[in-house]
């Protein structure tokens, strides 16, 4: 079955940490505000989820969620999250890890395209 978000292992990791210390998590795929574009992350109720927010999947358990206008962009790719050294957004859980989530994409097949619809 194809995903429309996947995580890497680093990624998979930081999130049972995450977990560990805060309890369920979810993600929003920031839209370009103050941290960027990047994939955000929060405790469960912190991040009210309206109408606008789409569920692409789940990532080691946690919702992963974008906003709908900037979903009609990136629907034709898989979100791949990542992590990588440094700080991120600093409303983001993992900032105080020294990591910070990463989104990257490829293009879906025309095949798998075929699957999500």
């Amino acid at each position: 079955m194809v995903e429309r978000v996947i995580a890497t292992d680093d990624a998979l990791a930081l999130i049972e940490k995450l977990k560990e210390k805060h309890g369920p998590i979810i993600f929003h795929q920031s839209g370009g505000c103050c941290d960027g574009s990047s994939p955000m992350c929060y405790p469960e109720g912190d991040l009210i989820i309206g109408n606008a927010d789409v569920l692409l999947g789940e990532i080691g358990g946690a919702k992963f969620y974008m906003h709908k206008s900037q979903f009609d962009y990136w629907k034709h790719t898989q979100l791949i999250i990542d992590v990588v050294d440094g700080r991120g957004g600093m409303f983001s859980l993992e900032g105080v890890e020294g990591k910070r989530f990463l989104t990257r994409s490829r293009a879906f097949t025309s095949e798998e395209l075929a699957q999500l619809k």
